[in-house]
């Protein structure tokens, strides 16, 4: 379902002039307007001093990168890295970082080649002007700008997009650029929103034209279960899928064809159908891979469908791309990292109950250390991409709401976590601050301190039935679940709004009949005890095996729902710490002992209704974020 409040704007504004794009539904607000706080703060404190703030100390590929001289790798790595260290360096904010970025930025900029080219021309191994890794700087060049005010930025961008057109004529777009032109095109229609330079348009036509197309791919989709050897193309790759996304929407922006629009729904519902996940991901382990639990999705693609729904909220204000960004960012993105953010997974998995080299595996195509903990498992394309998850999910939880129909601009709140915002809107200075243990608790305190009339826009998620939304001291008024609820009023200093989402328990029906337990954004999975194996390296950044000191094949006694019960304790400095979460669940389940390994995973959770003779027991689960190893769909037993 397309329609919303944004969207009807957006159709009812359409522009007729052919150089020209269809209004943002929202607008982001410039990198650094918004700040982390509270518990937010804290994690993407530890994602600073973990590897994301140290890889230019010691990882060879960042350290001796091509992309500041050195004869390390000069092809995605770095543009990858500064992609997630720019928004990290600003909405920490972190002096620190900041100081490493200008020396990057700096430095790249003033080695730009006479004819635009930014970076190495070619990296050993990579082909001769291949243009993919020229999408990814310009992300990064257009943060500098947003954080920077630096309006020589435009030029070295613009100067660089008029050298990609050019090599376009002669070599036009192949491999990873083919699959990515999203990535440029948006680049192309945020330089045309600021200049109206109708060449940008005309180069973003060019760059479509060349691509592929990711709308004949989903309206004649045919891959429908897990891949084989020959179906492992970049069609079917994960990371090329969630960065796709955003594709339809971004060329509707141009293309104005309803087609566009249509192909954004269907791309996400045929993902959920045939390789969907409890997590709001999908599989692909290099490619899809099916909707077992077992089969994992490279970190790379959560970040990227992070990006790619923060993109779509902008394009088009949906409701629900929000409620899937929530589920994304607070289950499968901590799920991937160790708590002190030195180690990641390559791919992780929704039953993941060991995580060990494994020359017999599940994985499509994937190598032998996929799963492990640690600085470059199976590949270091996700050592060098995961840094933009929490920072960017950061800079896009408040829009500028479009002003229209004589109304003024206002703002959403398009998701929720502890930030602060500090802008001006129609002219006046506004502060806006969100204080909440969300989404561990069901209430959000916003503070906003602003005069003048305009509109606020609050998100209530499908789920939270029973929502309710109250200004100040007065009385609370319902609100409409998976909708935007509209304050519109003139607004004096130090008004509060207090958001009440009520977390109801829900049980999902997934793989083989199986049951998934989720409440509020927060999907639960089994806590099973876990013993970290250093493997190689050298701390901090060693990598780890795991394995399970406990337990994990269970199954949910048939009432487990009605028995279900959460208890909360208080939030720590990292509630995706599984010594400290802040909130547990206890259900009663039976050991199932037939229930094994299989390829070094856990095998495909048994057909329910599944029959024990086991004692009943009552497990303890923790939010999926939290549990490294964990099971998340399990069978229900017939009694």
């Amino acid at each position: 379902m397309l329609s919303s409040f944004f969207l009807s704007l957006l159709i009812a504004a359409h522009p007729t002039d052919t150089h020209s794009l269809t209004p943002l539904a929202l607008e982001p607000f410039p990198l650094g307007k918004i700040i982390s706080d509270g518990w937010l703060e804290e994690q993407m404190r530890i994602q600073s001093n973990g590897l994301s703030g140290n890889l230019d100390k010691f990882w060879p590929d960042i350290q001796h990168s091509g992309w500041i001289g050195g004869n390390a790798e000069g092809w995605e790595r770095a543009p990858y890295w500064l992609d997630g260290l720019i928004p990290l360096a600003w909405t920490l904010p972190d002096v620190h970082l900041q100081k490493t970025v200008h020396f990057w930025m700096r430095y790249i900029i003033a080695h730009q080649e006479k004819d635009g080219w930014l970076g190495p021309k070619k990296s050993e191994g990579y082909k001769e002007h291949d243009t993919w890794p020229q999408f990814v700087i310009l992300k990064a060049l257009r943060q500098y700008y947003e954080v920077t005010g630096d309006s020589s930025i435009l030029e070295v961008m613009t100067a660089n997009v008029r050298c990609i057109d050019r090599i376009l004529t002669y070599k036009p777009l192949f491999d990873w650029g083919k699959y990515r032109w999203m990535d440029f095109v948006i680049t192309l229609h945020w330089l045309f929103d600021r200049t109206g330079n109708p060449d940008f348009l005309n180069i973003a036509e060019r760059a479509h034209s060349q691509g592929f197309s990711w709308r004949d791919h989903f309206e004649n989709f045919r891959f429908t279960e897990k891949m084989k050897g020959s179906e492992c193309i970049f069609d079917t790759h994960v990371v090329n899928n969630a960065m796709a996304v955003k594709a339809p929407a971004v060329w509707y922006r141009q293309s104005r064809d309803p087609g566009d629009l249509h192909t954004v729904q269907l791309l996400l519902d045929t993902l959920d159908k045939y390789h969907g996940q409890v997590t709001g991901i999908f599989t692909g382990d290099e490619h899809y891979a099916g909707k077992n639990p077992s089969q994992g999705t490279e970190l790379c693609a959560v970040v990227e469908y992070l990006f790619s729904l923060e993109t779509l909220l902008a394009y088009l204000g949906r409701a629900e791309d929000a409620d899937r960004m929530e589920r994304i960012a607070f289950n499968a993105l901590p799920g991937t990292f160790s708590p002190d953010m030195w180690a990641h997974q390559y791919v992780q998995q929704a039953n993941q109950v060991i995580c060990r080299v494994s020359d017999d595996r599940i994985y499509t195509n994937n190598g032998p250390d996929s799963n492990l903990f640690g600085l470059e498992p199976n590949y270091g394309c996700c050592t060098s991409n995961m840094h933009q998850g929490w920072p960017k999910f950061t800079s896009h939880l408040l829009m500028r709401t479009p002003a229209a129909n004589d109304k003024p601009q206002g703002i959403a709140a398009v998701a929720y976590a502890p930030c602060s915002l500090k802008t001006t809107l129609n002219g006046q200075p506004v502060f806006l601050r969100i204080e909440t243990e969300y989404p561990f608790e069901e209430t959000i305190r916003i503070h906003l301190d602003a005069t003048g009339e305009f509109p606020v826009h609050l998100r209530i998620p499908a789920w939270a039935e029973g929502a309710t939304v109250q200004l100040n001291n007065e009385a609370p008024v319902s609100a409409v679940p998976g909708t935007f609820h509209v304050l519109q009023q003139k607004w004096t200093c130090n008004s509060v709004i207090l958001l009440r989402f009520p977390m109801k328990a829900v049980r999902m029906e997934r793989f083989n009949k199986s049951a998934a337990i989720s409440r509020g954004p927060l999907v639960y999975s089994l806590l099973v005890e876990t013993e970290w194996r250093p493997l190689r390296g050298e701390a901090p950044h060693n990598d780890f095996e795991l394995y399970p000191v406990s337990p994990w094949n269970y199954a949910l006694a048939p009432d487990f729902m009605e028995t279900i019960r959460f208890e909360s304790a208080p939030l720590s400095c990292n509630p995706f710490d599984p010594a400290s979460t802040p909130v547990r669940a206890y259900v009663k389940g039976r050991l199932l002992p037939e229930w094994k390994i299989e390829h070094n995973a856990a095998a495909p959770p048994p057909l329910s209704p599944v029959h024990s003779e086991e004692a009943l027991s009552e497990l303890t689960l923790i939010p999926y974020g939290a549990a490294k190893l964990r099971v998340t769909e399990f069978p229900v037993s017939d009694k």
